[in-house]
């Protein structure tokens, strides 16, 4: 099972980013490593609701003007390289 998976979600209002843990107890630890990039404006564990999907997700919301398909390449970077640190130690 993959460590997280993220989608890119449109709204009425904004667009956003979505990330689901496979263990969530790290979602305040993912919140956290996140708050590092300046692009994003806030981040929320929500509950999430539908099939086949974990208890949570970390909601990103971005600042205005910024690509979202970039920054969710970039998060998804981040995420993947902070998953083999944490696999090493």
């Amino acid at each position: 099972m993959l460590p997280f998976r993220s989608e890119i979600r449109n709204s009425p209002t904004q667009a956003t980013i979505k990330i689901f843990l496979s263990d969530e107890s790290l979602d305040e630890r993912i919140k956290k490593h996140l708050g590092h990039f300046k692009e994003i404006e806030e981040i929320e564990l929500r509950e999430s609701i539908g099939q086949n999907r974990v208890g949570e997700n970390i909601t990103v919301f971005l600042k205005e003007g910024i690509d979202i398909n970039k920054m969710k390449q970039s998060i998804d970077s981040s995420l993947w390289w902070y998953f083999e640190e944490d696999l090493v130690d």
